[in-house]
């Protein structure tokens, strides 16, 4: 099979079912933030720090693949993708959130983010991830989609947050605090 069809040089895309749309529909939108948000995740599971977590990783990046699926499934057709997400998808982060939050000092404050490469993979990737929710909101406006995917999408962005935390106090990176009181003396 080649990899380019030459059927998208006109600006247009098939959603899974064959009805085209224009490349910057809401819905190729959607599921092109998830696309990359994909990528992110396998970026962090590719950091040594994260060794220990790469199967929640490579779990959440599985997780991300069915709402990607589901998303550029055409509503208005029949080929509905056979996979769905696990069910218990957004409680098993809320468990690995727990987790970390139980090893990690409490906060009362923001938290600027970056000081370490890895971290701010991390960091990106849980922008991408609110980008990515933000997307399937708005055309949850006009496609219904599964609640689901906003759910995950919602707790993913809480996990990447908590992870991004944790790397930092593995990785020795400070964490600093907003607002900074000693910005003015800069």
């Amino acid at each position: 099979m080649k990899i380019y069809t030459r059927t998208g040089d006109d600006g247009n895309t098939s959603l899974s079912g064959g009805r085209r749309v224009p490349k910057f529909h809401i819905r190729i939108d959607a599921y092109g933030s998830v696309d990359e948000l994909i990528s992110w995740i396998g970026l962090l599971r590719s950091c040594p720090v994260n060794d220990s977590r790469s199967k929640i990783l490579f779990y959440i990046q599985d997780q991300l693949m069915i709402c990607a699926t589901t998303l550029a499934a055409d509503p208005e057709g029949n080929m509905a993708p056979n996979l769905s997400l696990d069910a218990k998808c957004a409680l098993k982060l809320e468990k690995e959130i727990d987790r970390m939050e139980r090893k990690l000092p409490a906060l009362k404050n923001f938290v600027v983010p970056g000081g370490n490469i890895f971290v701010s993979y991390c960091d990106i990737a849980r922008c991408v991830c609110r980008r990515a929710e933000r997307t399937v909101l708005r055309l949850n406006q006009s496609d219904q989609t599964p609640e689901i995917i906003c759910k995950f999408l919602n707790r993913l962005s809480d996990y990447l947050f908590m992870l991004s935390r944790q790397m930092s106090l593995e990785l020795g990176n400070e964490e600093i605090r907003w607002p900074i009181q000693h910005v003015k003396n800069l």
